[in-house]
Order: C-alpha cells, then structure tokens, then sequence
C-alpha cells in the first residue's frame, strides 16, 4: 500500500488552534519532520487544509503498520 511523505516546512509559531490541531493529527511536531503517513481521504484533506506549511508526495514505501491498524480503546484491551 503507498503512502505520502509530508514534510512541515514552516513553522508552527503563531497558528491558529484549529491548524496546530492537524498538525497534531498528522503527527508533527517539529520544523523539518517528516512522516510517512496512509494515502488516504483523511490525510490528503489534513495535507490540503495545510498546504502553506506541509510539502507532501505519493511514495512507494508503506507506512508503519502502526498507522495502518485500527486502534482498540482501553475498554476493549481490557475485555481481550
């Protein structure tokens, strides 16, 4: 499965809360992180709603199978 590699390439100094919150989402923190995230509607609309702070392209590499799986809440875990 490709992935998309975004880079933030701006800084996160005097955003907005909403813009902070996707940064978040998409799992940046720092300038010149990169991640390698799931092709997907989700990520392409952070990546659009970000477009003067994120670069971003399609690749071949698949992201961690951590980013792939659907998380368990703390109740189910504890029911497994």
């Amino acid at each position: 499965m490709p992935g998309i590699k975004v880079k933030l390439v701006s800084s996160r100094a005097a955003r907005s809360k909403d813009q902070l919150a996707t940064l978040k989402g998409l799992g940046l923190y720092k300038f010149g992180q990169e991640r390698i995230l799931p092709d997907n509607p989700s990520t392409l609309g952070m990546c659009e709603k970000l477009k003067h702070m994120v670069s971003w392209e399609r690749v071949s590499e698949a992201p961690p199978a951590s980013m792939t799986k659907a998380r368990r809440s703390k109740k189910q875990e504890a029911q497994a």
